[in-house]
């Protein structure tokens, strides 16, 4: 369950290099079929449209009027639907009368935004989806950008490799007409919360390298190109959402992607001179190191002598990750002029992008 709530719906226009003439716009190929009563009738979502929330703002060509969607911004709604009452509000009222009970903590996916975005030669919608958790307050959702094209490339991926899991998951068809009227951005938006909240149910298929790849590979990709060229503003919210989506999906374990985005953030936060948090996130890193058996020894080095250096900058004790570097000296492993934390940041994300 989740609140329907939804930024107005604003086709967005992003022009490039128009030549002369009127662009061709040709139909977005992603489009629902009306098929989607095979979903199931309780909606993980939150995208939703009455009738009276049809105004006269925009046309999709075909003479239908798109307007009156609902936004959360900070945690307020700018603009309620008359006729629907926000299930956010229903939950809370659920949960207070609930403390007492043990809830289940799941994933929940909501589809907060929507545009239609035009260029050249495409038109496409592109959606916002958030993930938080459900059954408890979350002050720190994680969100994606993503285009109909995007889901179903994840879907094809994750049947091919585990058909028996994916076997009876439903998925909006493609349509050549029809594609930005708010009834199919709904239903679709609808369609992909279900969607995913049913893959991340899958033990199998959440813990997928498709999956979790899908959420967070191309931000790690962004953001590690930002870091090596040192727009460390421009690469730190990247980062940021990375760790927080990592945190949603998967979060115990010291798999290399987390490694790296933890990497990420400690790099960036020391060339900013936001020291204090640099040595926060490196000591994090560290304890994942101490949760597990495996150990990735030089990036483990990387973090230690990092975690050091800024231990002493801001005045916390370092003895601990001291001995530790001792103790990985005295069993053979090179501390000295090993790779920074910076230089194994470089090395393995350009290794996981090859």
């Amino acid at each position: 369950m989740a609140s329907k709530l939804l930024r107005r719906f604003r086709p967005t226009t992003v022009r490039r290099q128009r030549g002369p003439g009127p662009p061709e716009e040709p139909p977005e190929i992603a489009e629902l079929a009306d098929d989607t009563e095979g979903l199931s009738l309780r909606l993980s979502g939150t995208l939703s449209l009455s009738e009276d929330s049809l105004g006269s703002e925009e046309s999709d060509g075909a003479g239908t009027k798109i307007n009156g969607f609902c936004r959360l911004r900070e945690g307020r709604c700018i603009e309620e639907l008359n006729t629907h009452p926000l299930l956010t509000q229903q939950l809370r009222e659920m949960w207070s009368t609930t403390q007492d009970q043990s809830l289940p903590i799941r994933l929940t996916f909501e589809v907060t935004e929507a545009n239609v975005v035009r260029d050249t030669h495409t038109k496409y919608v592109m959606y916002t989806i958030y993930l938080l958790h459900s059954g408890q307050y979350d002050p720190s959702p994680a969100f994606i950008s993503c285009r109909y094209s995007d889901l179903e490339r994840l879907k094809k991926s994750l049947r091919s490799r585990y058909p028996d899991e994916m076997s009876s998951v439903s998925f909006p068809h493609k349509r050549l007409h029809k594609n930005f009227t708010a009834e199919t951005i709904a239903k679709r938006s609808r369609a992909f919360e279900q969607f995913l909240c049913y893959v991340s149910s899958v033990p199998t298929l959440r813990q997928s390298p498709e999956f979790l790849g899908f959420f967070y590979l191309r931000d790690m990709q962004k953001a590690q190109h930002h870091t090596c060229t040192g727009l460390y503003q421009l690469a730190l919210p990247l980062w940021m959402n990375c760790w927080r989506l990592q945190e949603k999906l998967c979060p115990v374990g010291t798999a290399t992607h987390r490694l790296l985005v933890l990497a990420g953030l400690v790099v960036c936060h020391q060339e900013m001179d936001a020291l204090a948090d640099a040595q926060a996130f490196s000591e994090r890193a560290i304890a994942l190191f101490r949760d597990v058996q495996e150990q990735n020894v030089p990036f483990l080095i990387a973090f230690l002598q990092a975690h050091v250096q800024l231990s002493w900058r801001v005045g916390v004790d370092k003895r601990s990750s001291e001995a530790t570097l001792r103790r990985l000296q005295e069993a053979g492993h090179a501390t000295h002029n090993a790779p920074t934390l910076k230089e194994m940041l470089i090395k393995e994300t350009n290794r996981m992008t090859t």
